[in-house]
């Protein structure tokens, strides 16, 4: 019998998966080129000049150790207390800037360079509930081949969904209007 406080182990796995690869992602682009996400941050212009180049790597490799924790069901709520905290922050950096009129600030996300847009708090907040609702107990059921199907593509749905969300953002201006 399920459970109302339980979720499906498919959604959890997917949902899992999700997460980690959009960590992954995120880490991949800062390690990649530490320099320019370095810049980034500087141009937030929210801490010091000293501490900009540790607080870069630590976000880097933050992001990597949590993709790999979202594979890891044994690290229990962990990862997702974590991404909640990291996203709320990344959400009030934006916020911040944005109350300051800053908005032709790059996120710094990851992929296409995106401007600073209300709509980064919101999706950053959707990823918040997404992590947490990945973490919630899971109804121990039998896994079919079907489960495996519905996995796969709720993960390829949900990555190409991403790619689409990134890009959109990246083509509109801090007015809103198309570039």
């Amino acid at each position: 019998m399920i459970s109302m406080a339980e979720i499906d182990p498919v959604l959890a796995l997917a949902l899992r998966a999700c997460m980690a690869l959009l960590f992954a992602g995120a880490a991949l682009h800062k390690l990649g080129d530490p320099m320019a996400f370095r810049s980034v941050l500087s141009d937030y212009r929210l801490v010091p000049d000293g501490l900009v180049t540790p607080i870069a790597w630590a976000t880097g490799v933050g992001e990597l150790l949590l993709a790999v924790a979202f594979l890891l069901p044994a690290a229990g709520l962990l990862p997702a207390l974590a991404a909640a905290v990291l996203l709320t922050v990344y959400s009030c950096a934006i916020a911040i800037n944005l109350l300051r009129g800053r908005r032709d600030l790059d996120c710094g996300c990851g992929g296409p360079p995106q401007r600073l847009h209300p709509g980064l708090v919101g999706r950053n907040l959707a990823l918040v509930a997404m992590g947490l609702l990945a973490c919630a107990p899971v109804n121990t059921r039998q896994l079919g081949w079907l489960d495996g199907l519905s996995f796969a593509g709720t993960v390829a749905c949900a990555t190409l969904l991403w790619a689409a969300s990134n890009r959109l953002m990246s083509l509109s201006s801090p007015s809103g209007e198309e570039a």
